[in-house]
């Protein structure tokens, strides 16, 4: 599945009042993030840092809803996922040609 597929199919299961675009799936990005990163943490408490299969099943489906949300941001925004991808690895082309991949900053 190619993203622009998988953005359409996310957009048939949002459900959410579009007079929340943008807010919506942005905090709900914020929040899916913030289960995956439970899931490291339990990793690292629970199982002393060892990733586990079922552990790794978890985070992979949290994962997901992570790109369902990403997927109707971008479509509020105006952005096909696979233009956002296109432009995300020219500019990381750019950082890695002009020798600035590591720093600071979100414009180098």
């Amino acid at each position: 599945m190619d993203f622009d597929t998988y953005q359409t199919a996310a957009r048939s299961t949002a459900i959410y009042d579009k007079k929340h675009s943008i807010t919506y799936p942005a905090l709900g990005l914020a929040g899916e993030t913030g289960e995956v990163m439970e899931h490291v943490k339990k990793m690292l408490r629970d199982g002393n840092g060892v990733m586990d299969n079922d552990r790794r099943e978890k985070i992979m489906k949290e994962i997901g809803d992570v790109l369902w949300y990403v997927a109707n941001l971008s479509a509020d925004l105006g952005f096909s996922l696979n233009d956002i991808a296109e432009a995300n690895i020219a500019k990381l082309k750019s950082r890695q040609e002009r020798g600035v991949l590591h720093g600071a900053g979100s414009d180098r």
